[in-house]
């Protein structure tokens, strides 16, 4: 698997930033922020802290955390404190090649023949994943009735198996919850002893499909957030090492009010960490007679009962295949980043039935008594009305890891290293914000600087270096830098717009081989800010939902019908903070 970096897989890699990467996942951050102030403090030495303490800090350390201050207050809660000081006894000379990290592509939305409304086996997935060039991946059936029942364990000696066949992709168990009062979303653990007992028990609790608590109320939204605080404190009493909550499709069918986003994640700031900022089911715009001819992402749903009713129409639709949340800048995910939350996103497969695809499901299949169906069988002929890629085909998730491995990967995840791409637009990404002085933070990092610093933004970008699944070498054209003010808590929590944020600066890209670098000044910085990027390859583009002066030329919405994901590529980057200290 030749994918953008070499690493013969279980090695350990020798960059160590002056601290180990032993991954004992223990992760007490779940607990209440009362102790939490020394630990973050780094004012403090090591040397004044209880052991507990100590332990704590060095899980944040190995975490990426402490530069990214993951607290209930966002990163405006985190004492001053400059995160790039840890680095510096971290040259260069022991980095990677890609900045120190493993750059891993993953997908954490993918469903098997353990979902009332799937087919393949779970080998099938990981097999495809591995040849597609994944490293990791969440199995996540729907949560229902009958997977809560038997579902959640009948699956899981599948996923042993494989994992056990196919060594150099990390495969993850997880479901997709049917969260109450709202839309769907990843729940996934680190593996061991109670990964089923867990996810068992969460489901059966707090599933709105199977606790009947689907529709908008209060009561709804309360199990939502007790459905959380379940998995922290699973984390917190060391049943699981790890867990993690991802909201998938958010904007899909309105489910998701502003209001619930904002309380999953300041409920359990480190278990509600992001959401899916390209759906999956990226084949189903494809016009017909050659595709389903229906919604890019099967966003084609028009508002219900429980839909939050301050949505406009657009939010229904995808947008350069993104979700509306995150095309829409100074839209709803950087209302989230102007607050200083700390949300990132992601983009899947969610692969269910895939487009040309000629398997069928198995025949005499009884899903309800069994919890699955039979293994598929050959069909004779490739289905053109499935809406599906396998995963790693067209979308990916790139973690920055420390190592190969589940820890890595959850705390790569946690920290915000993610950048995200549509038919391999690019290789590659490395983002730092820095002074002259440092080496800075990358993404998900905040970096803090003494006010009037100036702060300069590197960007260094791998082009597309072999063809995509369509036997097309992709063919970057643009790259946006989109900043915004960092302007503290919202009074209203559904809010879902933010004033201070647009493109800032645009980069041409004018050679389709190697490497392109690019230097945005970010200039003295006197307020708090965030910087993010966004990269296309041209082909479709408008201006942006809140006006041309904020985004001459974002993602263009997508035709119901007529939307050949393969002729509109985009890649979105996770945000780094640059935080004055007066």
């Amino acid at each position: 698997m030749s994918h953008g970096h070499s690493h013969p897989h279980g090695h350990t890699h020798g960059h160590s930033h002056g601290h180990s990467h032993d991954h004992d996942h223990t992760h007490e951050h779940a607990v209440d922020q009362g102790d939490m102030a020394p630990v973050v403090d780094m004012s403090i030495p090591d040397s004044e802290l209880s052991p507990g303490q100590v332990s704590r800090r060095q899980m944040f350390r190995r975490a990426g955390l402490l530069g990214a201050g993951i607290t209930a207050a966002g990163v405006l809660g985190t004492p001053g404190q400059a995160a790039a000081d840890s680095d510096k006894a971290w040259g260069r000379s022991n980095c990677e090649p890609r900045d120190g990290y493993l750059w891993l592509a993953g997908d954490h939305h993918i469903h098997t023949q353990h979902s009332s409304d799937g087919m393949y086996r779970v080998i099938d997935h990981v097999q495809h994943a591995n040849a597609y060039g994944l490293d990791w991946m969440v199995i996540t059936d729907h949560g229902s009735v009958a997977h809560a029942k038997i579902g959640v364990e009948k699956v899981n000696p599948d996923i042993v198996a494989a994992r056990k066949v196919v060594k150099d992709t990390l495969v993850f168990q997880g479901l997709e919850w049917n969260i109450p009062g709202a839309e769907h979303g990843t729940v996934f653990v680190a593996p061991g002893r109670n990964e089923v007992s867990t996810l068992k028990e969460f489901e059966n609790s707090f599933d709105g499909s199977v606790k009947n608590a689907t529709s908008s109320t209060p009561q709804n939204e309360a199990l939502a957030i007790a459905g959380l605080n379940f998995l922290a404190n699973a984390v917190k009493k060391r049943r699981v090492d790890d867990a993690l909550f991802l909201a998938n499709h958010p904007a899909r069918k309105g489910l998701d009010s502003p209001h619930e986003i904002r309380g999953w994640r300041d409920a359990q700031p480190t278990i509600a960490v992001g959401m899916e900022g390209a759906p999956g089911h990226q084949a189903a715009g494809i016009p017909k007679p050659a595709g389903p001819g229906g919604g890019r992402g099967f966003y084609d749903s028009t508002p219900s009962a429980d839909s939050w009713p301050g949505y406009p129409a657009e939010s229904y639709k995808t947008f350069g295949g993104f979700d509306w949340m995150t095309s829409t800048v100074g839209g709803l995910w950087d209302s989230l980043l102007a607050e200083g939350k700390t949300w990132w996103i992601t983009a899947n497969s969610d692969a269910h039935t895939v487009y040309q695809d000629s398997s069928l499901r198995g025949p005499n299949s009884d899903f309800e008594a069994n919890g699955r169906y039979n293994d598929p069988v050959y069909g004779g002929a490739p289905v053109l009305t499935q809406g599906d890629f396998w995963p790693g085909y067209y979308s990916r998730t790139h973690v920055g890891a420390a190592d190969f491995g589940y820890g890595a990967i959850m705390d790569a995840i946690r920290a915000g290293r993610i950048w995200v791409d549509h038919g391999g637009l690019i290789s590659g990404l490395i983002v730092r914000a820095h002074t002259s002085d440092t080496r800075g933070v990358t993404l998900g990092g905040a970096l803090h600087v003494r006010q009037g610093t100036k702060v300069e933004v590197s960007i260094e970008i791998t082009l597309a270096n072999r063809p995509n699944w369509a036997n097309e070498i992709p063919t970057l054209a643009r790259v946006d830098v989109i900043q915004g003010e960092v302007t503290g808590p919202v009074s209203d929590k559904d809010t879902f717009t933010t004033p201070k944020t647009k493109v800032v600066k645009s980069f041409e890209v004018n050679k389709n081989t190697g490497t392109v670098t690019f230097k945005y000044n970010v200039g003295a910085v006197d307020r708090p800010i965030y910087v993010r990027l966004r990269g296309t390859d041209g082909k479709r583009s408008a201006p942006g939902l809140l006006g041309a002066s904020v985004d001459p030329h974002g993602p263009a919405i997508d035709v119901f019908g007529d939307a050949d994901p393969w002729k509109d590529l985009w890649f979105y980057s996770n945000p780094i903070w640059i935080l004055p200290r007066r």
